[in-house]
């Protein structure tokens, strides 16, 4: 299985840089059977069955990115360098970061990002730093969304810069386990109305949790896809979720997770017999075709990049040639592309799901 087998072109101009308003307004694009059509993401209820429960990834996002000063003493006297650091994951010993210019930093040096908030290098190795912040609990988190942007992502910051507005946008209607460094995107295109009119539907929603990382974009770089090594992210299934999640199924309803992240947590908390048990811990599962789906019946999710884990994930849901033909028509129609993007609902054959 090779990596070229999952590329596709996209023009630039189908990269969308501010999402549609209202949130429910994107387009979807909805692909069952051999069928593809073109709908909105209000029209999302009729498509669902009463006896359904969305799977809902409740991770709040930080603004992970900070603008900071160094000031190192020299024989001309003080030298002040400007520092960019891109928060990835708390761990142990602080935070793990990415720095720009990371060759201006040294372990022991001090960056001041405000007056509230400054942090200590602890570390440095493979290009990442390990920070120790002034500031702790709810001081940080205080500090931090005072002084931080919206870590919007690469393809997105290379086309304009964050702002404010991205507070908003770049973040679910239901976050509430702060943790993210990257938005669970496909969620990002629910209001209140629409999740009215789900409820009404008599369709169920449970929450579970995966701090997405900066790992996310991380391209690929073999050949052979299956020798990729995914990056790990912290997830959790309580016991509530859990049992929200088996009641469901043993019901007959469908589980439908929004978002690839709500879709990997799942399928790592899952047993053999398509059982879900209560899960806390880091989840690196890699799911490319010919994985054997355990739990989710169908998926809404974004557009996703050429050559990316997200588009394999998707190929071993509905199959490559599917997949390729629904983002042939995604390209062709001129559906806005990734994270700020309109959405899909693949809905696999039944008969044709790979499980596990």
């Amino acid at each position: 299985m090779k990596l070229d087998d999952f590329d596709f072109h996209l023009p630039e101009g189908l990269i969308a840089t501010r999402p549609a308003r209202p949130r429910s307004s994107a387009r979807l694009l909805v692909a069952q059977g051999d069928g593809v059509a073109d709908h909105h993401v209000a029209d999302l209820p009729d498509f669902l069955r009463p006896g359904d429960l969305l799977v809902l990834n409740d991770t709040r996002v930080i603004p992970a990115r900070l603008s900071g000063t160094r000031a190192r003493q020299t024989p001309q006297g003080e030298a002040v360098a400007r520092i960019e650091v891109t928060l990835l994951e708390p761990v142990a010993s602080g935070w793990r970061a990415l720095a720009k210019p990371l060759r201006k930093l040294r372990p022991g040096e001090v960056i001041r990002f405000s007056d509230a908030l400054s942090a200590t290098v602890a570390s440095l190795e493979d290009g990442e730093l390990t920070l120790h912040f002034d500031a702790q609990g709810a001081d940080f988190d205080a500090a931090l969304d005072r002084a931080g942007q919206m870590p919007l992502p690469p393809y997105i910051a290379a086309l304009r810069a964050p702002d404010d507005q991205d507070r908003t946008d770049y973040q679910t209607v239901w976050a509430a386990r702060s943790g993210a460094v990257a938005a669970p995107t496909a969620s990002l295109h629910f209001d209140q109305p629409l999740l009215n009119a789900i409820a009404a539907r008599g369709v169920g929603m449970t929450h579970v949790t995966l701090h997405v990382g900066a790992g996310t974009f991380l391209p690929v770089k073999v050949d052979d896809v299956t020798t990729h090594k995914m990056h790990a992210e912290w997830g959790e299934v309580t016991p509530q979720a859990a049992q929200a999640i088996n009641a469901a199924r043993a019901a007959g309803g469908r589980i439908i997770p929004v978002g690839t992240t709500a879709l990997r947590l799942i399928e790592s908390a899952a047993q053999q017999d398509g059982t879900v048990a209560p899960f806390a811990a880091e989840t690196d599962i890699f799911i490319y075709p010919g994985y054997r789906f355990r739990v989710a019946d169908a998926l809404m999710t974004n557009f996703h990049l050429p050559k990316s884990t997200l588009l394999m994930l998707v190929s071993a849901l509905m199959g490559q040639e599917k997949i390729q033909k629904i983002y042939r028509h995604a390209v062709e129609t001129g559906y806005r592309f990734f994270s700020y993007g309109d959405a899909s609902l693949l809905i696999p054959d039944p008969h044709c799901l790979t499980r596990g």
